[in-house]
């Protein structure tokens, strides 16, 4: 199996004062990063985007951080709580940035202390560009500054977007913000965002990047287009071939789950959940933590389904068949077993076979499997298995061998 070569060499280290003629200099000659040691496995947390947009706030913040805690989400492993665009207002006289004082009227850091307070991490957002997304002041010609502030008030994820960045390369752009938050002196996972127009899976690692966008915007629907939004299964498709360039340390990332924000059957939400733990995606929830109902928590809580997206082998799952609206995808697991999804993309109920030809596995290998959503082991199987699968839904398993293989 394929895997991304991350070349290792030296650090580039750069003044804030020298950061335009390091900008410069890269764009001639790209020196690769080496791994910062984080994001071993996905990131798991929650994003104020999918459900607030710019409704943000101090209150919110804290109000969803110890929903975090209170609903089981912290002991099913989430850790990030990371508040998206328009916290920011503007830079004072010396160009520091500082937020909306009406709806963060303490500022950042007491937030920050506040999250860190209930053993969780907290994670901010910034654009590449001089202007945010909602046009709120970018980091361009600030990283530096901008990444001690963070390191300051004790920030441990940067969402870095593409917004109004004329005149940039994406490549060279991220690898200035990445020296940035090392320079900091504080450990803060990166995740990328370009939305996957630059392929940054090819040069994400190499940019310092731990994570990267790979599509446009998730829209909470099972397939379609929304604007610059795409539903799930649009999403799904493009991440195929992508698996090789995955593992410790550096994710592909298909986006936010949308699960809970109520555009979607619950089927269709566990489905989303299935295939990004099979795709070794980032988990970031993107509902209202303190409002969700408990088909919601089940569905973000099931630790079965939580510990294949964690595995740490590190290795993301692919596509193995496709005939119609039939799909299987598996991934390996640590031990030597795998986690299979058989998903119906459909309007009509199927049955769906998996061989262990598709497995890569020989017919006689007899296979204990089970049921990741319904938590129940099943017979011990050989040769092949076939399940009924409601429409746009999925069955979820996990199969290990009765015996080690030879």
């Amino acid at each position: 199996m394929s895997r991304f070569l991350l070349i290792m060499t030296v650090l580039l280290t750069v003044s804030p004062l020298r950061a335009p003629l390091a900008l410069a200099s890269e764009a001639m000659h790209f020196h690769a990063r080496p791994g910062n040691g984080l994001a071993l496995t996905p990131p798991m947390g929650w994003n104020s985007w999918n459900h607030f947009g710019c409704n943000v706030s101090a209150a919110l913040i804290e109000r969803e951080a110890r929903a975090m805690v209170a609903s089981g989400m912290k002991a099913a492993g989430y850790r990030y709580v990371i508040i998206d665009d328009c916290w920011q207002a503007g830079r004072d006289a010396n160009g520091n940035i500082y937020p909306d004082r009406k709806r963060f009227p303490q500022g950042i850091k007491p937030v920050v202390d506040y999250v860190h307070a209930l053993g969780l991490k907290f994670g901010i957002y910034s654009d590449a560009g001089g202007q945010t997304c909602q046009g709120r002041p970018g980091s361009r010609g600030h990283e530096y500054q901008d990444a001690l502030q963070y390191a300051r008030w004790g920030v441990d994820y940067l969402k870095y977007d593409w917004c109004n960045t004329g005149g940039l390369r994406p490549r060279e752009a991220y690898a200035t913000m990445s020296d940035a938050l090392r320079a900091s002196g504080r450990p803060i996972v990166f995740s990328l965002c370009d939305w996957g127009v630059r392929k940054p899976w090819r040069w994400g690692a190499a940019a310092g990047g731990n994570l990267w966008r790979t599509t446009h915007d998730i829209w909470d629907a099972w397939s379609g287009q929304h604007g610059f939004s795409i539903g799930v299964m649009n999403i799904l498709d493009l991440q195929v071939g992508l698996a090789g360039y995955a593992g410790p340390g550096h994710w592909n990332d298909p986006d936010m789950l949308e699960i809970g924000n109520g555009g979607m059957t619950d089927a269709q939400y566990r489905a989303q959940f299935s295939l990004w733990a099979i795709l070794a995606a980032p988990l970031i929830a993107g509902n209202d933590l303190a409002h969700m109902d408990a088909a919601t928590r089940t569905i973000l809580t099931n630790d079965e389904v939580i510990a294949v997206d964690q595995d740490r082998l590190g290795i993301e799952g692919r596509r193995v068949y496709r005939q119609g609206d039939a799909e299987i995808w598996t991934r390996p697991l640590v031990g030597g077993g795998e986690a299979i999804v058989l998903l119906n993309r459909g309007t009509r109920p199927l049955r769906i076979r998996v061989t262990w030809s598709e497995l890569g596995l020989p017919a006689y290998l007899p296979l204990r499997l089970r049921d990741l959503w319904r938590h129940k082991d099943l017979p011990v199987a050989t040769g092949s298995v076939t399940f009924p699968v409601a429409p746009t839904s999925v069955i979820m398993l996990r199969e290990t061998p009765v015996r080690p293989r030879s």
